[in-house]
């Protein structure tokens, strides 16, 4: 087994997985510590690096797109500090740190991971309930509904319609953006068929952050919610293919279609209708002959 133990956490890697415990330091960043313990199978790695550095160095896990529902949700916008998925490594350490990389490489190798994007999420994302104050809002989601509660800092024209409980089968699509700069970040709920989107100071269905230090633990509600929706890379269901026609049974005469496919007995018919019409007088001897043929003609097919 590969080892390595930090303050900043403790990585181990089996053959299978690697184990990721968060460190208890007070630098240890709170959305790390919110996740507590990963298990992160080979299958859902991309590849794994150690990055050399004047004081630290870094261990960092890349993972398939789409493996994993915190990062599909922030989109690599997830503050270094907070990503789970890398271990600052003192100096002294360094041989330890690449010792485990050759031993997850290997491990990749041999069982031969692709590197592609998954289909699905082999990661479970952040255990529920989960609950995260931040911005304008406290949001929390117990694996079926999202409730927004307001604070002080919330505009007054979102705030007076009350607390926001939005049921997980109502949601379309789930948008966590962090605060860059001037600009305010955000954490939205796009409920499905809605036909406008506010602002998200005044979206009753946002949360607005502004940059502050708890900010990324919303992030862990985004992705509790990600990972319970239906994963974007998953092959779309195709509609069942229509039945054949069932075929008519063998004595009912056909109800129309090419010359051949008319019925015996209604050319007899029309033979018998025929002739009567040429004995009163209405055909010529020409066009009865005519007529007839054509009638004579069918019984043999096209």
């Amino acid at each position: 087994m590969a080892e390595i133990t930090q303050r900043d956490g403790a990585w181990s890697f089996d053959g299978e997985a690697i184990r990721i415990v968060p460190g208890r330091d007070r630098s240890v960043h709170a959305v790390r510590q919110a996740l507590g313990e990963l298990t992160v199978p080979l299958v859902a790695l991309a590849g794994v690096a150690y990055e050399p550095g004047r004081k630290s160095g870094r261990l960092r896990l890349r993972l398939r797109e789409g493996a994993d529902p915190l990062l599909q949700t922030t989109g690599g916008k997830l503050p270094d500090a907070a990503d789970p998925y890398q271990l600052s490594v003192e100096p002294e350490r360094r041989d330890l740190a690449e010792y485990l990389v050759d031993e997850v490489r290997q491990g990749l190798a041999l069982d031969q991971v692709p590197s592609g994007p998954c289909d699905r999420y082999v990661l479970p994302g952040p255990s529920v309930p989960v609950s995260a104050s931040a911005g304008d809002a406290t949001a929390s989601f117990d694996g079926e509904r999202i409730r927004l509660d307001w604070n002080w800092k919330t505009e007054e024209s979102k705030k007076s319609g009350g607390p926001r409980t939005i049921l997980l089968p109502d949601l379309e699509l789930v948008e966590w953006v962090p605060a860059a700069g001037l600009e305010n970040g955000y954490l939205r709920f796009v409920v499905a068929k809605a036909t406008a989107t506010a602002a998200p100071k005044y979206d009753p269905h946002a949360v607005v952050l502004y940059g502050f230090k708890k900010d990324p633990l919303m992030a862990l509600v985004a992705a509790a919610v990600v990972a319970r929706m239906p994963h974007p890379g998953a092959p779309a269901k195709s509609l069942p293919a229509r039945p054949p026609a069932p075929e008519p049974p063998a004595d009912t005469p056909p109800t129309g279609g090419d010359e051949g496919d008319v019925d015996h007995d209604v050319l007899l018919r029309r033979l018998r209708e025929l002739g009567d019409l040429h004995q009163s007088g209405t055909l010529t001897e020409a066009e009865f002959t005519t007529a007839k043929q054509a009638v004579l003609r069918r019984f043999s097919g096209p």
